[in-house]
This record gives C-alpha cells, sequence and structure tokens, in this order.
C-alpha cells in the first residue's frame, strides 16, 4: 500500500516512529513535511497529504500535529477527503469501516499506548458498505453542494 504521511513540527517524533511501523508492515512511505522543528502552518501540509490521496496517487494518509485536531480539520477541506482522528484502536477500526477513511490523524501529545494497533486498524480494517455507504454518499453531497 502506499501511504502519504505528514506532520507539523510539534509532530515530528511521532511522524518517526509511525514510518518505521508502517514500513515494517511492508507499506511504502511518502513524506510531505514537515522536515524540522522550526514551526509550520500544518493546514498546508494537510492539504498535500489530501491532495495526494484524492489523486489515487496514494491509497491512505496518516497526518500528524499536536493533538491530531487542527490536521483533521485541515484535510477534511480537501474535497474527496474523509479524515478522522482515532485515539484508540476501535476509532481507527470504525472510521474505515463505517465512514471509509483515507487519512487517520493522530495527535504527538496524545497517549499512544495503542499506536501500533490502531495503524494496523485503519490500514487493515475494510469499509463495510451497506447502509455506511449511504451516509458517506450523503457526506459527498454535501461536500458537492458547498
Amino acid at each position: 500500500m502506499q501511504i502519504a504521511i505528514g506532520s507539523d513540527h510539534r509532530g515530528l517524533e511521532l511522524k518517526a516512529r509511525v514510518t518505521k511501523l508502517v514500513t515494517d508492515a511492508g507499506h511504502q512511505i511518502k513524506d510531505f513535511g514537515a522536515y524540522t522543528d522550526a514551526r509550520v502552518d500544518y493546514p498546508n501540509i494537510a492539504e498535500a497529504v489530501g491532495k495526494a490521496v484524492v489523486s489515487g496517487t496514494y491509497d491512505k494518509g496518516i497526518l500528524i500535529c499536536g493533538t491530531g485536531i487542527g490536521m483533521c480539520i485541515a484535510a477534511n477541506k480537501v474535497k474527496g477527503i474523509r479524515a478522522a482522528l482515532a485515539l484508540t484502536e476501535l476509532m481507527a477500526c470504525r472510521a474505515r469501516q463505517h465512514n471509509d477513511a483515507n487519512i487517520l490523524c493522530l495527535g504527538a501529545e496524545n497517549d499512544d499506548s495503542q499506536l501500533m494497533q490502531m495503524i494496523n486498524a485503519f490500514l487493515t480494517c475494510q469499509f463495510e458498505g451497506g447502509r455506511h455507504q449511504i451516509r458517506v454518499d450523503e457526506m459527498t453531497k454535501m461536500e458537492n453542494e458547498r
């Protein structure tokens, strides 16, 4: 699987750990920044990762900032992105199963004791479709009406 990843300056350390977990699991990673601990504006990175995922070049994305909230909000401004903030393995899996999320957002300041489980769940849980497809279609319709 091809994964686009990005973080702000506060997420650098977690991004390095996530990158190792993802590549150790056999996936390919493209890093969209940040690359140093100098302050950056996370919306630009969220947009770059979002556009890379929507284009089809990357299967999924992972975004990291201090809490994960800012990246999640910014990524969801990109048409076609369904970014989800996950704090547990269950949230990461449900984001995929019920919402067909294509970007996982993580907080560098959050408890990451379930980090490997969250990433594995996000990358392996499959969208269930069915009644959930109706809801995803409703969100897409809302997005297209903006």
